[in-house]
């Protein structure tokens, strides 16, 4: 079955220091052009990342996640002391050079907590969340999250799958329904001859003039259009059907039924078969967007 190339998957796992999140997201694209969107993942382990991705996803926009979320013990962030001292200090030292010193001791507490604003004096605890040791976790989690996007896209493969093949199926029976005035276009074509010849008060010899009328009709002749569309049609649905990444055959195979209808519009000569063509015509501009989007 088809996959789309539209997906979303997510996974999760604990580290002894959080919790990591890993997100993938992807969007149609003619190769595999990933965006690795996070600071967090080792440069070692940048290539490895991205091998995963393209075996897993083929092809899409993709862009890769890494989101971390401390332990609560692990996110606090610790007092400078030596550097808390030393403005303690300066400021008591100011203070007793102005002659402000006593103001300050009204209230310890709002020096305190304008020593602890001062810049660098709160640091949070800085460290590697992805390290060598933890690896194997991290790396179980992209696969996972990796699995996740690809049952989204299969998901998703299925109702382009259904809506594709509905319209393909459109156009197969809008084809037949171009037979049905066949008759019709052929006594309309040999009716206006015969009127012109009329009009300009002609006697033309008359097997001479079956002749021609048989080459004319035949040049306008929409069977060998028709043949080659249906072909076209079912060439699409098997291909589709029994091929894992067909995408880019579709849109090959769907120029081809474009250019036969084009033809039959072209060469139609008739009120509703333009009508049908038009019809058909939508349908495969429906065809070649959804096609766009299949793996």
């Amino acid at each position: 079955m088809i996959k789309s190339m539209t997906g979303y998957g997510k996974a999760e796992a604990n580290l002894e220091t959080g919790k990591i999140t890993v997100e993938v997201r992807s969007l149609n694209g003619k190769t595999a052009d990933i965006s690795l969107k996070t600071s967090m993942l080792p440069k070692d382990k940048e290539m490895t990342v991205r091998q995963k991705i393209a075996a897993a996803l083929t092809r899409g926009n993709i862009d890769f996640f890494i989101t971390f979320e401390p332990n609560a013990a692990d996110s606090a962030k610790k007092i400078n002391m030596e550097l808390a001292k030393e403005y303690y200090q300066q400021i008591s030292a100011l203070a007793d050079k102005l002659g402000a010193y006593d103001i300050h001791l009204q209230n310890p507490n709002d020096l305190l907590a304008m020593i602890l604003r001062m810049p660098e004096v709160m640091d949070a605890k800085k460290q590697d969340v992805i390290t060598d040791e933890n690896w194997p976790v991290v790396e179980a989690c992209i696969e996972q999250a990796l699995a996740n996007i690809n049952a989204f896209r299969a998901h998703e493969g299925e109702v382009l799958y259904n809506d594709v093949t509905g319209n393909v199926n459109k156009i197969l029976e809008y084809s037949k329904q171009v037979e049905t005035f066949e008759q019709e276009r052929t006594e309309a074509i040999r009716e206006k001859i015969l009127n012109r010849f009329a009009e300009l008060q002609a006697e033309p010899d008359q097997s001479r003039l079956e002749q021609e009328m048989i080459y004319y009709i035949e040049k306008l002749d929409l069977n060998e259009e028709r043949v080659r569309l249906r072909q076209h049609c079912k060439y699409f649905l098997d291909t589709i059907t029994n091929e894992e990444c067909p995408g880019k055959k579709l849109g090959f195979i769907a120029q081809e039924m474009g250019r036969e209808i084009n033809t039959t519009g072209s060469k139609a000569n008739h009120t509703e078969i333009q009508k049908i063509v038009v019809k058909m015509k939508d349908e495969l501009e429906k065809i070649k967007e959804q096609s766009l989007n299949i793996l």
